[in-house]
């Protein structure tokens, strides 16, 4: 199934849930990385697929991982600006359909012959003389910065070593993100946010496939490290890359009453930052979180819960560091004093990434998904999101209650 699916399936599922009309929908803003060559407007195509008014716009974004948030703020944005009253908000990705690039010497060599109507049988065949064996194997798709070359893994590594953290540290988060997630599903605190999947051929999925309740730091630590022969990610701590879709509705106060909802949460601010890739390419929640936080007018420990995108364990050990750092404050902050330390029972309470996998636009809209119901179940009354994101950017949000 590739992303427009799933964000069909994701979008039928939450206003099937809310009772929400489809002619109340103004707009869907969805946000994506891997995006289908043929049909890049996934927003577009998900809502002529369910078969929303015609007259509902739709645009499709991508700010890497960040891109399920970016989505959600955008539309919060929109409703603010009354440019529309309700809207679809959230982000689909599937690894499982990359597109897998062709060097530019095949498409250089096969593109005249393609491309002309004229073209034959014997010309094909004299095509075929044309071609190395290097010319058609397709390039590895890799995570990797177009301006460093690095893959994010290797930067995660560089990360954690430079922030002086260890393996078993890693591994030690991982088993608390995988049986967190593990306890969440059992208890059934995921059932109103997961929509079933029953692909084309297979067996309907009803949670997701690669949370391991049974994982321990004794099994993580066999495993071997990917990114660099003396380093510390490997398999078990980094997030998977997977496939998957989230989203939630957005509207206005008005629209809320009108509609009889009752809102789960809303925002109260938002952040967006840049860093130098060749810097610490996965820090920007770290520079990020504080300034959504000031313009909350709000301090680290006013925060009831925190949820941060383990693009890998390192990276996130690494915030967290950064986070508690006073020389780090000064340096990068121009503040005097840190941040500030999280508790780890605030941290993640239901797991992250590396437990329940990375579908790069959908983990923005399902942290925001699962904090909405957090604060509106719990007596948790704020949160806390950050997310990093290829290209040096990083992403935070402060989520609050509803009276």
């Amino acid at each position: 199934m590739d992303t427009i699916d799933l964000g069909v399936l994701a979008v039928k599922g939450a206003l099937e849930r809310s009772g929400i009309a489809y002619d109340q929908v103004d707009a869907i803003v969805w946000g994506g990385v891997i995006l289908p060559p043929t049909a890049p407007n996934v927003g577009r195509e998900i809502a002529l697929d369910i078969g929303l008014p015609a007259g509902v716009e739709a645009f499709t974004l991508t700010r890497a991982c960040a891109s399920g948030l970016q989505a959600i703020t955008t539309a919060a944005a929109k409703i603010e600006r009354g440019e529309a009253d309700l809207i679809i908000a959230g982000g689909s990705d599937s690894t499982s359909n990359a597109v897998l690039p062709m060097p530019e010497s095949f498409v250089r060599k096969v593109a005249p012959v393609a491309m002309n109507k004229k073209s034959g049988f014997g010309d094909y065949l004299g095509l075929l003389t044309k071609l190395s064996m290097k010319d058609v194997l397709p390039k590895q798709p890799k995570v990797a910065e177009r301006s460093t070359g690095e893959v994010m893994g290797e930067a995660a590594e560089k990360m954690a070593r430079r922030n002086g953290v260890t393996r078993e540290e890693q591994d030690e988060l991982t088993v608390r993100s995988h049986h967190r997630a593990a306890a969440a599903i059992e208890s059934g605190r995921f059932d109103a946010e997961v929509v079933p999947v029953t692909p084309p051929r297979g067996e309907t999925v009803y949670r997701d496939t690669i949370v391991r309740a049974d994982t321990s730091t004794e099994k993580l630590a066999k495993l071997r490290p990917v990114f660099a022969k003396d380093g510390t990610l490997t398999a078990g701590n980094s997030s998977a890359l997977t496939d998957g879709a989230a989203c939630v509705i957005l509207c206005s106060e008005e629209k809320a009453a009108e509609l009889g909802l009752t809102p789960r949460a809303a925002f109260k601010s938002w952040a967006y930052v840049g860093v130098d890739p060749a810097d610490q390419l996965l820090m920007g929640p770290a520079l990020a979180m504080p300034k959504a936080l000031d313009r909350a007018g709000m301090k680290l420990d006013d925060i009831d819960v925190v949820d941060m995108h383990e693009a890998f364990a390192g990276q996130v050990l690494s915030i967290l560091k950064m986070l508690a750092s006073q020389s780090f404050a000064q340096e990068r902050l121009a503040r005097q004093s840190a941040v500030g330390e999280i508790d780890a029972e605030k941290l993640n309470v239901h797991g992250g990434s590396v437990a329940l996998g990375h579908p790069f636009g959908a983990t923005g809209a399902r942290m925001v998904l699962t904090m909405a119901n957090e604060l509106s179940e719990t007596a948790a009354d704020t949160a806390l999101l950050g997310i990093c994101a290829a290209g040096g950017l990083g992403a935070a949000a402060v989520m609050e209650t509803v009276d």
